[in-house]
């Protein structure tokens, strides 16, 4: 805490450099809950495939989605669970095809604006752990606490084909791979809030790093900052 302050840690980078692990133990650590943003926008994508809309179709997503009553709720260890028109949908929005939609509408300005209000509601009252793509340029620029995590790309195709094979899913390397350098080009190339970071950040570069190594390394830098 700062100043009386709820702690607010922001951590930005591309898929497959361990964000969402790297947050849950950060959470932990430092006893406040965690956020993972990601899972928002990805109900948002999910209900745009449910209803059969192209991705791409501003309008018509932008429509679709100011319908969705997206929610959080209090769940385990400390986290956020994302509701959906009342209902949990982490079941549903982990698969290839909702990754793709969630990148595509996640550069729609009106998608943005509905989702970055609803993460900041969330952490200015109980503080939190955010990890996304725009958390410290746009959702919590004001935050001390930024990170940056990276990773070379083939350690992060590595693990996240390690990732959907174990959840079941059938596809080749080369096509995780590919996904993900689409989506890496479309997420720093984006108008609105493109990924980004700048000198305010800590930058990590996890590709060689155990995930205690990165947890540790994140805890002493906000130690710190945080120290009188």
């Amino acid at each position: 805490m700062r100043g009386g302050a709820p702690l607010i840690v922001a951590i930005d980078g591309p898929a497959g450099v361990g964000k969402s692990t790297v947050s849950r133990r950060l959470a932990r650590r430092l006893g406040v809950p965690y956020l993972d943003t990601g899972a928002m926008y990805r109900a948002l994508g999910l209900r745009v495939l449910r209803r059969g809309i192209d991705p791409a179709d501003r309008a018509a997503v932008e429509a679709a989605t100011a319908e969705a009553a997206v929610s959080l709720r209090p769940a385990a260890e400390g986290r956020y669970e994302v509701l959906l028109d009342g209902e949990p949908v982490e079941a549903w929005i982990r698969t290839p095809e909702v990754s793709e939609a969630t990148s595509t509408i996640s550069a729609h300005p009106a998608v943005r604006r509905r989702m970055v209000a609803l993460q900041q509601a969330a952490a200015r009252e109980l503080g939190g752990v955010l990890e996304g793509r725009d958390i410290g340029t746009r959702v919590f620029p004001e935050t001390p606490h930024k990170f940056f995590l990276t990773a070379r790309t083939d350690v992060r195709a590595g693990r996240r084909f390690a990732e959907l094979t174990a959840a079941g899913a059938d596809l080749a390397y080369e096509q995780v791979l590919d996904d993900l350098e689409r989506r890496d080009h479309r997420d720093s190339n984006r108008e609105d809030s493109p990924l980004t970071h700048d000198a305010s950040y800590t930058v990590v570069d996890t590709s060689d790093l155990t995930i205690d190594e990165v947890v540790e390394r994140m805890a002493e830098a906000i130690a710190r900052i945080s120290a009188p």
